[in-house]
């Protein structure tokens, strides 16, 4: 299990929900009637989530105050699976609450503040230097300003763990040497303006700006000298300047809607983390945070968090995936799902895509996420992460949708979304099946497709691995 340290400063985070149909009889502004509150974790707890959902093991290195905020902030850490080491904060924990109608903030109040942070525990110095990557969520508290945080995150640089630095404009420059830092294209541009003065060039539109976005990142790469640096753009995915050569322009699936941004910096810096803790390079870590980032958004960003359920935000259901399932049932179609893993895609999984798409007019397949698939085929597994799966499965013209679920089996999933048809490949009874009683619950049945014969994953594993260690036999007796 790829081992994540994030450190940064960690903020109480309250969405209270809400309807608004009139107004209040002394001022103009709208009357909002409480429906729901929810609370998580912000700032950098928000970062240690989205880590720790991936199904990384993920430690927290944060200043936690002595209040109920703090205390309650630990308790919402510990339910997300996230290990806190906690210098002592002196003052108040900052919390941030958003008032919201119809999924858009009307109003958000902030209080508490920071005071001054303690010492650093001994034992943040082991996690930090046995961590696989880490992560740095500068919320322009202190946490990237304390002089022995630095000297810590400097040792884990020169003894080549890799770090992911999300900076903010009131924060502390990353530590020379860091992988990675991912500001945005306003902090670029003020990042820019603080070391070198006003920025040249329009920055109107992406093209028309996107020269200056690569100077002012090159400028900054120089500056805060460190290996790379991506500049995030929304919508437009992010431009990556890593080394001396041309910039390079990561895109977004242009089919998914963009909505509330909140957090996706969080989501972007939390997948990089994690595949560069995987080994992965970092133009490839880079593509896997935008998608990451990108998907999360559609999903719904933070608003799509809840107290009772924090690993289970940000699925990667499209917003508009239930009015295009009722488009197809309003003009009298089929909706048909599948389900698997499609870990290293094959003609076997090829075969069974298509002949499911046959039996209707909408293909959902039901992904297992890394970590069900981890529980199912052990540690070794999978092969591909779930984003590359989704991706793969995605530009197959028979495929309509891919919905990642956690779980052990799709039933949750095919609860929510309800379809007509539910396929599997192989050889089953009904009675060998568990969703075939979730389906008749609706009234929707469950049909098999045969495996096409000596197709397998496992075995494809089994001989590349096979095939690596003969390799090495031969190179060893040459």
């Amino acid at each position: 299990m790829t081992r994540i340290v994030v450190f940064g400063d960690v903020v109480l985070d309250r969405d209270l929900e809400g309807t608004a149909d009139r107004l209040c009889p002394d001022a103009p502004v709208p009357v909002v009637d409480e429906t729901s509150a929810v609370e998580r974790p912000g700032g950098a707890g928000l970062t240690a989530l989205l880590a720790a959902r991936s199904g990384s093991e993920v430690t927290l290195i944060t200043g936690i105050a002595a209040d109920a905020g703090g205390r309650r902030l630990r308790a919402l850490l510990d339910r997300c699976g996230v290990e806190l080491i906690a210098l002592t904060d002196h003052g108040t924990t900052v919390e941030k609450q958003r008032v919201r109608v119809a999924g858009r903030s009307l109003l958000r109040i902030d209080r508490g503040g920071n005071g001054r942070l303690g010492s650093t525990p001994g034992h943040a110095r082991t996690a930090a230097l046995s961590a696989d990557a880490i992560v740095v969520a500068d919320y322009g508290r202190q946490i990237t300003g304390h002089r022995e945080i630095r000297r810590l995150i400097g040792d884990c640089v020169a003894a080549g763990v890799p770090v992911v630095w999300d900076p903010h404009p009131r924060g502390h420059p990353p530590v020379s040497g860091v992988t990675l830092v991912t500001p945005n294209r306003a902090e670029a541009e003020q990042f820019a303006r603080q070391t070198s003065g006003p920025p040249g060039g329009p920055t109107t539109t992406l093209h028309e700006g996107l020269t200056g976005v690569a100077t002012r990142a090159f400028a900054l790469r120089a500056t805060w000298q460190v290996d790379a640096i991506a500049v995030t753009l929304g919508a437009d995915g992010a431009l990556l300047v890593n080394g001396e050569g041309p910039p390079l322009m990561i895109g977004v699936d242009t089919k998914i809607a963009m909505g509330d941004t909140c957090g996706a910096g969080d989501a972007l810096a939390a997948a990089v983390g994690a595949a560069l803790g995987e080994g992965v390079g970092v133009v490839s870590a880079v593509e896997i945070g935008v998608d990451a980032a990108t998907r999360f958004v559609a999903a719904g960003a933070t608003g799509n968090l809840t107290s009772a359920h924090p690993r289970l935000l940000a699925t990667t259901d499209r917003p508009d995936l239930q009015q295009r399932i009722d488009g197809v049932r309003r003009s009298g179609g089929t909706v048909v799902a599948t389900g698997g893993c499609f870990d290293l895609l094959h003609p076997g999984h090829i075969a069974t895509l298509q002949r499911a798409r046959q039996l209707g007019d909408m293909l959902i397949v039901l992904l297992n996420s890394d970590t069900s698939v981890r529980r199912l085929k052990g540690e070794s597994r999978p092969a591909q992460r779930e984003a590359d799966r989704a991706a793969v499965l995605r530009a197959l013209e028979c495929v309509d949708e891919v919905v990642v679920f956690d779980d052990d089996t799709p039933v949750r999933a095919l609860r929510r979304l309800r379809p007509d048809v539910f396929v599997k490949g192989g050889d089953y009874s009904a009675t060998d099946i568990p969703e075939t009683a979730t389906m008749a619950a609706w009234g929707g049945i469950v049909v098999t497709v045969p495996f096409v014969d000596g197709r397998s994953t496992t075995r494809i594993v089994d001989r590349l691995l096979s095939s690596r260690g003969a390799q090495r036999e031969h190179s060893d007796v040459v």
